[in-house]
């Protein structure tokens, strides 16, 4: 009979098995021989109960940070005044144009003057005729040949004609319309020929030197900004003015609970115009705060943001922060000590008060 190989194979390989088992040697993954045997993972688990947990810190020191508080509004100019006619009658003759710088005092719209010239004339005939009378009133009741009452008449009358003439060299001053500011004249003018009515606008001048920004503050920085502050004004045209804060609201609007500010600009030669967009930045005053990586901010059982921080006795704490502002490299927070070792590894794993091996960066972040 012919014996296969793979029975012969069969036959060796159960036997060196049963001769292997017989030895009674036998070997346990991950656990050496000897002196070097490592417990099992079991064992190890249960002996590293009580280590104390690792940590990665960083020590931070206060900085000193200069905030700048950015408030975005509109140019407004120092003066828009609407220069309105006090008498009606037609426009005759308009010297400004649209445009036009103008003086106060220099004449915007002429209009016809009418029958006021004769009526000016007639005023000044009636005073000089009661000039005369009260003269020759006051002559007869010093000598005794009138009354003194007749003298008194006659010179309420003179008072009276004198205030006629007042009253219509005012109204022929009327017909001509006069700045009152300097500044820039505004489109439109009332044309020539247009009939202006009491109350009618010849023309709106803009003084536009100083220019006002305009912004609003929110009730939690408005506190920061005091009167006299130095203040950067960058216009959406490209142009930036430098002023000083002169105006703070001091009640907020009732509906956003903001506070107008309003920031001075010397502005001469008229490059800032009125209605513009403008971002003020304003310079608050230096605080000391500490430069971090958002990813070390934490989270209290309370839902509070903060950092966790390890003190002298290595025992683990946690500050509550107040972002400030942040960079392209970090975040401002404030509300820590001026010198806090924070954890920047583990801070997760760990509660208040628990002791741990704090372990130093090599290298501390970038501020």
């Amino acid at each position: 009979m012919k014996v296969k190989l793979s029975y012969i194979m069969a036959v060796g390989l159960a036997a060196g098995i049963g001769y292997w088992m017989s030895s009674g040697t036998v070997v346990i993954g991950g656990v050496g021989d000897g002196d070097n045997a490592v417990p099992p993972p079991a064992e190890r688990v249960a002996e590293g109960g009580d280590a104390t947990f690792r940590v990665q810190v960083l020590n931070l020191t206060a900085q000193d940070r200069q905030a700048i508080l950015e408030v975005r509004g509109r140019t407004e100019a120092e003066a828009k005044v609407a220069v309105r006619s006090e008498t009606t009658d037609d426009v005759v003759r308009r010297p400004a144009r649209e445009g036009a710088f103008v003086s106060a005092g220099d004449v915007l719209c002429e209009l016809d003057a009418g029958t006021r010239e004769a009526r000016v004339l007639e005023a000044k005939a009636l005073f000089a005729q009661a000039e005369l009378d009260h003269t020759a009133a006051t002559k007869l009741a010093d000598k005794g040949f009138t009354a003194q009452t007749r003298a008194a008449a006659t010179q309420a009358g003179l008072d009276a004609a004198k205030a006629r003439v007042q009253e219509a060299e005012m109204e022929l001053e009327r017909t001509i319309i006069r700045s009152p500011i300097d500044g820039v004249i505004e489109s439109p003018m009332a044309e020539i020929g247009a009939q202006l009515d009491s109350g009618g606008i010849c023309a709106t001048v803009v003084n536009s030197d100083p220019m006002i920004a305009i912004g609003q503050v929110s009730e939690l920085n408005v506190g920061q900004i005091s009167l006299g502050m130095p203040a950067d004004v960058k216009l959406v045209t490209g142009e930036t003015l430098s002023g000083k804060v002169r105006y703070i609201s001091p009640s907020a609007e009732p509906d956003t609970r903001t506070f107008r500010v309003e920031v001075e600009l010397p502005n001469p030669d008229g490059k800032a115009r009125d209605g513009i967009t403008a971002v003020t930045r304003l310079p608050l005053p230096v605080e000391k705060a500490h430069k971090i990586s958002p990813a070390i901010l934490t989270l209290s059982d309370e839902g509070v943001v903060g950092v966790r921080a390890v003190d002298d006795d290595n025992k683990t704490a946690f500050y509550p922060v107040t972002v400030l502002g942040g960079e392209n490299d970090g975040l401002w927070v404030g509300g820590l000590p001026e010198k806090v070792t924070v954890i920047v590894v583990g801070q997760e794993y760990v509660g208040d008060g628990e002791a741990v091996e704090p372990v130093f960066e090599t290298a501390e972040l970038s501020e």
